[in-house]
This record gives C-alpha cells, structure tokens and sequence, in this order.
C-alpha cells in the first residue's frame, strides 16, 4: 500500500525501482522495488546501515550505476517529465542543471591538480555556456555563499590547501554551480569532526531555504537527520521498510529495525536509557532471504517472517512500515 502522495507538489517521483549487479550469470539485486516520492522544497532523509542500499539507490535515480550494474526496472519522474528512457547527452544535462550530488568523502573528490576555482570555472562554462572570465566571477561570488573566507583568493589554491570542511564547501559550491531543482548529499559529514558536521549541515539548511530547493540527505547517522530532515525513509538490504515524518520516525516508529536504529543511539532528551546494539550483521546482498530481510535479526521474527516479504501498512498520510506487527497493529 503506498501513501497519499500530493503529485502537484512532487518533484521526483521514484516507482519500482530495481537496480541489480551482474558478475557472469550470477545477479545481486541491490535496490529492490522501491517507490517514493521528494516534495518540491522538502529535505528527505535516507538512513540506513552501510550496504542497504542507500547510495546506489540514488546513483540508479541519476544514471550513474557502475558499469556492471543496471536499473532493471522503474520509473524515475523528475518535475512531471520521464527521465529513464532519455539519451546520455539529455541525462547528462539533467544531472548538471537539475540534479546535483554532493559525493562522499570531501578529502579525495577534488582532483589535486585542479585549483578549486578550475572545478567551478569549468562547470560553469560546460553546463551554463558563459564565458571563462565571467564564470570566475561566479566561482568566486559561490565560493562566498558557502562560506569560505577571501574567496577572491581561495578560488587560485589547490584542494590541499583547504581543511576537509572547506573542501566540502567547495564540493557544495559545485553542486549549486547551475541552480539544481534537487540537491543529492551522499554522507556529507563523513570524515569531518563533529563541529565542522554541525557547520556543513547548517549550512545546507541554509542553502534549501534560500533557494527553495529540494534536498535528499543520504547518511547513516539518526542524528544528521534528526537535525535537519522533515521526512526520512529507512532502508535495509536494498528495501524502504519505513517510512515517515521525522516526527513520526523518532517517537512513534513502527518497524522493529527503525526501533533497533533508535536504541542504538545515545539520547540528548534527558532520559537514561542503556544503548541496546542490534543483533548479527547486516546481511549480503548476494545472500538475502525470501521473507522481510531483517528477520534473522529481529527480535520479534516469527515463521512467517522467513518466507514472506511483508506488504506495507500505512499509518497515517505520510507513515507506511513493511512489517507482520504492523499489520497486526493497523487491524487494532
């Protein structure tokens, strides 16, 4: 059962997504199935352990899989207009002008032989069209929006001459480059300390409400997400098993691997509760089971758990979870 999904407010419309790798004859479904939507000026979270999923979801979405994976199926909806069946050349204009990512690990996704005004210049004068010396202006003038200091001097240095958090702002400087309708951000904070975190995500909160974009927050950490996010999607072994406002995820969750996520974390509201790890390991990809993914680490998995894949319930307008239990609940 899918939620009431208003579609005049929708920017991207994901539906049956699936996305597998191929080694030979043998195939691995990464993405399996998954339909959501991004409502024009929302910032969506997409949390989950490492291995669900989560970032080869989003590169099926822009058409950036590695060469031995393929979406297999699924409707990719960007602002009313079908981007799956488009050429390379439309696709890749799409991802420059409409979509932008942000990609993981600020440290090495700057070429080192670039000064980081060359990554901005040379963005500028392929996706926009305008002149070399009118696009430093602009790399400068972006450089400044992100925060970076004398930035009529910081566009003429090398990557290594900035802090991983500054890298990051130049990554972010490109991605807002062109203007995008949609923001991707890959584990922004990754690798950065925790007060250089709070900056980076300030700073992107920032950026959505000026230019009231959408953004899609990928991450592992509950945190993030608890900082920023209106709407978060939970994500195991390649499938969405919740989903809801951020307020809904945080104190009224419905999949028990949401709960596991939730107990796992240390609370700042006071309360003083023991951090309860989860069970066992997320499992391979190669080696999913045919009932819900999460059985073999779910405290409250019965038969019928291993050798059925759940349907989700929906719970109010905006909350659906993949879950036996839930079904139980939504019938009480």
């Amino acid at each position: 059962m899918k939620i009431n999904v208003d579609k005049e407010s929708s920017l991207l419309e994901v539906k049956n997504l699936r996305t597998a790798f191929y080694d030979g004859k043998t195939k691995t479904e990464a993405v399996r199935g998954i339909d959501f939507s991004v409502k024009k000026g929302e910032i969506l979270g997409i949390v989950g352990e490492s291995g669900s999923g989560k970032s080869v979801l989003v590169k099926s979405i822009l058409g950036i899989v590695p060469s031995n994976a393929k979406v297999d199926t699924g409707e990719v909806i960007l602002d009313g207009r079908r981007i799956e069946g488009l050429s390379k050349k439309e696709k890749r204009l799409i991802r420059g002008k409409d979509i932008a990512m942000i990609f993981q690990d600020p440290m090495t996704a700057l070429n080192p032989l670039k000064k980081a005004g060359d990554h901005l210049i040379e963005l500028l004068v392929r996706v926009r069209g305008i002149k070399k010396k009118e696009a430093k202006q602009e790399a400068i003038e972006l450089l400044r929006m992100v925060g970076i200091p004398s930035p009529e001097t910081r566009v003429d240095q090398y990557p290594h001459e900035f802090s991983g958090g500054m890298r990051q702002r130049v990554l972010i400087a490109m991605a807002l480059a062109c203007n995008p309708k949609l923001l991707i951000a890959d584990e922004p904070t990754t690798a950065l300390d925790v007060t250089i975190q709070a900056q980076i995500l300030e700073l992107l909160k920032k950026l959505q409400r000026e230019k009231d974009m959408s953004v899609v927050l990928i991450t592992h950490d509950l945190g993030v997400v608890a900082t920023i996010c209106s709407r978060i999607l939970v994500m195991y072994a390649g499938m969405v098993m919740e989903e809801g406002m951020a307020n809904e995820i945080f104190y009224s969750p419905k999949h028990p691997y949401t709960k596991a996520l939730l107990n796992s974390i240390p609370r700042v509201d006071g309360e003083k509760t023991r951090l309860k790890p989860i069970k066992g390991s997320a499992p391979s990809l190669k080696n999913v089971g045919k009932g819900c993914p999460f059985a073999d680490r779910c405290e409250f998995a019965f038969d019928r758990c291993f050798t059925e894949v759940p349907q989700y319930n929906t719970f109010s307008a905006t909350q659906r979870s993949m879950c036996f239990l839930a079904e139980e609940e939504v019938k009480n």
